[in-house]
Order: structure tokens, then sequence, then C-alpha cells
């Protein structure tokens, strides 16, 4: 098996909820493509100048854990930060793991007790939702 190191990497087991995206059927599948797609555009535009293909996952979090509940369900989380963002993370039953969590290197973060989050409130930001729609449809077309 392929070394992941995000958080709950060893226990992100996950079924899809539906066949929208037949070649992802596990959240490591998920990771694998969007390593490959996500990128400055779909980076918060307040983090964009910081992005780079060795940080890939910097900027990336709500929408990609809103497309993670798209695909496997569950709910999403967020721990707020300095400056009062959250960083979004998902949980399926028991199951928590965070796909952006290699932004913050040697960072803890602790995943409990913190909020759920919400696409609309997310979402009511039109450049979220554009980058959310982007990385949709980059995954859609995705090959491996």
């Amino acid at each position: 098996m392929k070394n992941y190191c995000f958080y709950g990497w060893e226990t992100a087991q996950a079924s899809p909820i539906h066949t929208e995206y037949p070649t992802i059927r596990t959240p490591y599948d998920l990771y694998d493509a969007l390593s490959e797609i996500w990128c400055a555009e779909t980076c918060a535009p307040r983090m964009r100048h910081q992005w780079t293909p060795e940080n890939k996952t910097l900027g990336q979090c709500s929408i990609t854990a809103f497309l993670v509940q798209d695909i496997f369900g569950g709910k999403v989380f967020g721990i707020l930060r300095p400056g009062g963002n959250y960083h979004c993370y998902n949980v399926i039953g028991d199951i928590i793991f965070d796909l952006t969590s290699e932004q913050f290197g040697t960072e803890t973060l602790c995943y409990e007790n913190n909020p759920e989050q919400y696409r609309e409130v997310h979402f009511a930001k039109e450049e979220k939702r554009l980058r959310y729609e982007y990385l949709k449809t980059a995954l859609r077309t995705y090959k491996k």
C-alpha cells in the first residue's frame, strides 16, 4: 500500500454512497486523484501566494471536505484557526480523516469537539463555490 500522511489515513475506510465517480472507491483513491488536481486555482485566494506543488493541500480544505461528503457521506466539521477561519475535515460514523491536513506540517490539530460545517455557509462565498465546482468537474474528467 502507498504511504499516506493525511490525518486519519490509517482508518480512512469508507465506500461511495453513489457511482458518480466510478474510479473513486475509497478515500485513498480520492486523495490520489486530488493530488493531481489540486492547484493554485483551487487554493483559497488568501493563501494562493503561498501555494506550491510541494504543499498542494494548502487552502483546499473546505472544497475538499464537501467533495468527500458528496462521495462518501458523513459530516464536515471545522477547527477554528487564528484569524477566524475554519479548517474543514470529515467524519463518517466514528471515522475521522482530513485529506488536507498535510498543509500544517508538524502542527498538531485537535479533531475533537469542533462545530459542524455547512456548505450553505461556506458556499455563500461565490469564489469558494466556484473552486468547489472546478474541483468536481476536474474529478469527473480525471483519468488514472
